[in-house]
């Protein structure tokens, strides 16, 4: 019953809030916004609201007006398909303005994220002769005839020391990383940014079990960052006791009853699923 259902998706947007704090009130952040009636959605929606904003930052130095963020967690494939997937969504929200034509292509961009970086993707676009090229160590443009400004943001190979944030969401985050994440978090005054390092570091101890263990035993841990891993710590414990009982009720069923009775029970009295149940015959 290990938990592996990280949400990656929330730390994801708000790592962006954070790694983009410094323009805080001049970007609108629209997480999970549809398109049209049909249930497509963008991961992240970014809008430069009306007073001009230049950013400096690697990772949004490509924005415009509207800018579309596509994610995609380490487990997660990132190909030519999600490319042009992700181009036809921003075809489909230029397309959503109240009279024509009313969101220029040129105010649109297009940000792949990714923690490796795509081989096969940049194999793809190579066989298509688009080339790409980096202006900023982790930040590849794809320079085609696509109609929208696109980059891919490999977050491994971002600079460490100021995208911490982005970068926490990996299942190799080492403890020092943490330790860093939680002295900005202590100097945030805001409730607000408070509650988006929460969510950025919950997900970081969630893809890195070892790190709680590590928690347990660190004297000098801050409290606030143990108090985010106690959960976790209890979700482990429960699983250990909860698979304990299972495997000692296997045992003592199976010379009476088949196998199939046995999962049956499994799944009514502990709430599994059947692939789950069968884990343990």
């Amino acid at each position: 019953m290990e938990d592996t259902d990280i949400q990656w998706h929330p730390g994801f947007v708000s790592a962006m809030e954070l790694e983009l704090i410094e323009y805080k009130g001049r970007l609108c952040f629209d997480s999970e916004h549809n398109l049209s009636k049909k249930p497509l959605q963008i991961d992240l929606l970014v809008i430069k609201k009306d007073e001009p904003v230049e950013i400096t930052n690697e990772i949004g130095r490509i924005f415009k007006k509207y800018n579309i963020m596509e994610y995609k967690s380490p487990d997660d494939s990132l190909n030519i398909d999600t490319l042009y997937k992700v181009i036809s969504y921003a075809a489909l929200y230029k397309s959503e303005g109240s009279t024509v034509d009313e969101k220029k292509e040129y105010d649109i961009t297009i940000s792949l994220v990714r923690e490796r970086k795509p081989l096969g993707l940049f194999k793809s676009l190579e066989e298509r002769n688009i080339k790409t090229e980096m202006p900023f160590k982790g930040v590849y443009y794809i320079k085609s005839n696509i109609p929208f400004a696109t980059q891919v943001i490999v977050t491994s190979e971002l600079p460490g020391d100021g995208h911490g944030w982005i970068k926490s969401l990996s299942h190799k985050t080492k403890f020092q990383d943490m330790k860093k994440l939680l002295d900005k978090t202590k100097k945030f005054k805001g409730e607000h940014e408070k509650e988006l390092a929460y969510s950025v570091l919950e997900v970081a101890l969630r893809a890195n079990k070892t790190l709680v263990d590590e928690l347990k035993g660190d004297d000098e841990m801050s409290s606030l960052l143990l108090e985010l891993a106690e959960p976790l710590i209890q979700e482990r414990e429960k699983s250990a006791e909860i698979r304990g009982k299972i495997i000692g009720a296997v045992e003592n069923l199976r010379n009476f009853i088949s196998d199939e009775e046995i999962k049956t029970i499994i799944i009514e009295k502990y709430n599994l699923s059947e692939n789950e149940a069968e884990k343990y015959l």
